[in-house]
């Protein structure tokens, strides 16, 4: 695919909407609602790549309460003809075809390879991706099991949404200070991860979220690994502009 005369590609992650409350999350909301609103002039694709909620669960009839600003701004971006794509995080992973129907946005579970302008992009959330963190992995298979998603479907959305966000936020304290420092080219396991994908494949970016931690790393003299950081701590995004990619901070932060 080409990129048109003066368009880029945005790609941001893991803004934890609800997370740590309603006021607070709102506050967030908000803010990255009027960024999407600032890109519109020259967007020609979005990725949000996961964790756009610190909870999401679709039940047959039912979807977490709120976020009805986040929500109209990206029908409105994809109502107006610019293509938004979804890559579950392990935060917001049940989804089950409300995106697709409501916002014509398509959802991802696995990382996905893109090309423009001869440039070749490796995409996903970053979750369960390289070596250790076997609990985590054995989790994930968890939840993704078709079965577990139904049983816990059974519960009553006040319990399993309650159930879900506490959950949640057990997990942010027990990853917080891990996701506040870079560990070394030798354990960061998105790092050993593209290096294991590149001994197989070349692409020109691999682009992650999930580390919280913005980072532009230089896997070899034509490949980088991009980390999109967060819009929690750092609001920090990634753009395309048809020949390279830059990792950018969002300066108009409450």
């Amino acid at each position: 695919m080409e990129l048109q005369p003066g368009k880029k590609i945005y790609f941001l992650s893991d803004f934890h909407l609800g997370a740590p409350n309603y006021d607070k999350s709102l506050v967030r909301e908000k803010m990255v609602v009027a960024f999407l609103e600032s890109i519109r002039h020259d967007a020609q694709e979005i990725f949000i790549v996961g964790d756009l909620f610190d909870f999401w669960y679709e039940y047959r009839q039912v979807v977490p309460k709120g976020y009805v600003r986040i929500l109209g701004k990206l029908a409105e971006i994809t109502d107006s003809g610019i293509p938004v794509h979804f890559f579950v995080g392990n935060h917001d992973m049940w989804m089950r075809g409300y995106f697709e129907k409501e916002l014509n946005i398509p959802v991802y579970h696995e990382p996905k390879t893109f090309s423009w302008n001869g440039k070749s992009f490796y995409i996903g959330h970053g979750d369960g991706l390289g070596p250790g963190d076997h609990g985590y992995k054995f989790i994930k298979k968890v939840f993704r099991n078709p079965v577990c998603q139904w049983l816990f479907g059974l519960l009553h959305p006040s319990w399993g949404i309650g159930l879900a966000n506490y959950f949640s936020r057990k997990s942010r304290a027990k990853t917080g200070a891990a996701d506040a420092e870079w560990l070394g080219d030798d354990k960061e396991w998105l790092v050993i991860y593209c290096r294991e994908v590149l001994a197989k494949q070349h692409f020109d970016y691999f682009i992650f979220g999930h580390r919280h931690y913005p980072v532009d790393f230089k896997l070899s003299a034509d490949s980088r690994y991009i980390n999109l950081g967060d819009w929690i701590v750092y609001f920090t995004y990634a753009c395309f502009d048809g020949s390279d990619m830059h990792l950018q901070h969002y300066t108009n932060t409450p």
